[in-house]
């Protein structure tokens, strides 16, 4: 008897450190984006449907796509561990209440973090930013999961399913909204990119309401995937990654559905095409965006295993703290900018703002980039560890939410 628990438990930390290695792993991708916009030259660079964009640049963006659809994704597996310690009502209120605290967290503490002004905006003509982005889309969707967890795993798996398989048959009727110009309409919110004022407030959605439920319960459908025998559950993933990306280049080379920018041969050679073919559209989130992302996803987690030593139990680590690192990642990166804006010649006050409106001339080209990312890594990298020791050595009820 002894035997088979400690053999239980074994299996359930090997399962959750494959998870976690794999959140981990997004961190450092999200945050080399999130310096990027930070800190590269004349906000960001190029959009990736430049066809003279540099091929490194490109790719440190291109890979960001990985990372809201793991973390929401996994957020619904999680959920689904979860049954087997909490009854359905305690889990409907946790899941809940963690939706409506993230919320809250999306609006007063992560947006006051992009642009240092939660009294108003000058750019944004006074406004205070609510910036409804990645933590909005977790937030808003666990309260959705929060009353479909009754329905149980296999009916969310159809659900999310058909959400994201039918999302692309509104792309002829309902174009996306606007980022900043405001005036859309409430209950765009729940489909596309929108942005309206509410009193003093300018809410930004880049992160609609049902695509991204779409992606949580297909997580929370799929966490009996995560129960199996490690062999069969590896396998699984393998085929589910595999079918995925291939259906992404039926889709993708035929052109008849999954996303409404078309990609087409460029005049300047084989690398743009590449560039233009693999550019699909994430906000909203497309069909050939999930199958792409989360294609890749599925194979390397089925693999994760496999990798031991320091590089997994760093990644393993960052991956155990996620929201406590987003959170104050953040607040970093934006000091950071603030005193390398005044190196550079500027006023601290011209830096205290949304990461669009920084001023121009601001910032480094893609080798000063990546020294700022490791820099924030290494100063992150203590704090996370110190985080990660405390969840795991106090069982306070609070300690659930971060």
């Amino acid at each position: 008897m002894s035997t088979q628990v400690n053999q239980a438990v074994n299996v359930r930390s090997y399962r959750m450190s494959n998870i976690d290695m794999m959140r981990g792993l997004v961190i450092l991708i999200m945050a080399s984006d999130h310096v990027r916009d930070y800190f590269f030259i004349n906000g960001g660079g190029v959009g990736l449907d430049d066809p003279t964009i540099d091929p490194a640049f490109y790719f440190i963006r291109w890979i960001s796509n990985f990372c809201a659809p793991v973390f929401v994704l996994l957020a619904g597996t999680s959920v689904g561990f979860m049954e087997a310690r909490r009854s359905k009502n305690e889990l409907a209120k946790f899941v809940f209440t963690r939706g409506i605290w993230l919320i809250f967290i999306e609006i007063f503490i992560i947006s006051t973090a992009f642009t240092f002004s939660p009294f108003g905006d000058p750019a944004l003509n006074g406004a205070t930013l609510a910036f409804m982005q990645v933590i909005w889309g977790l937030g808003s969707s666990m309260i959705v999961l929060s009353g479909a967890i009754y329905f149980g795993p296999r009916t969310c798996l159809m659900i999310g399913a058909t959400i994201l398989l039918g999302n692309n048959l509104l792309d002829p009727i309902l174009p996306a909204g606007s980022f900043f110009g405001g005036g859309d309409p409430l209950w765009l919110t729940l489909l596309r990119t929108s942005s309206f004022n509410f009193g003093p407030f300018l809410f930004v959605f880049g992160y609609p309401v049902i695509p991204w439920t779409g992606v949580i319960l297909l997580g929370y459908g799929s966490s009996f995937i995560f129960m199996k025998e490690p062999a069969k559950r590896d396998a699984l993933l393998k085929k589910i990654g595999i079918s995925f990306i291939a259906a992404f280049f039926v889709l993708r080379l035929s052109g008849i559905y999954g996303d409404p920018m078309p990609w087409q041969s460029q005049e300047l050679g084989i690398l743009p095409t590449i560039f233009d073919f693999f550019y699909v559209l994430k906000y909203p989130p497309s069909l050939l965006y999930v199958l792409i992302t989360l294609g890749p996803m599925a194979i390397l987690c089925a693999y994760a295993d496999k990798t031991q030593g320091k590089i997994k139990d760093t990644l393993v680590m960052f991956g155990r703290v996620p929201f406590a690192f987003y959170v104050v990642h953040f607040y970093l990166i934006h000091i950071l900018c603030v005193f390398f804006g005044m190196y550079q010649g500027f006023e601290a006050s011209q830096m205290m703002r949304f990461f669009f409106f920084l001023p121009e001339g601001y910032g480094t080209e893609l080798g000063g980039m990546i020294l700022a990312w490791v820099l924030v890594m290494l100063i992150m990298y203590p704090f996370c560890k110190w985080v990660m020791k405390i969840k795991s050595t106090r069982k306070d009820w609070w300690l659930s939410y971060l």
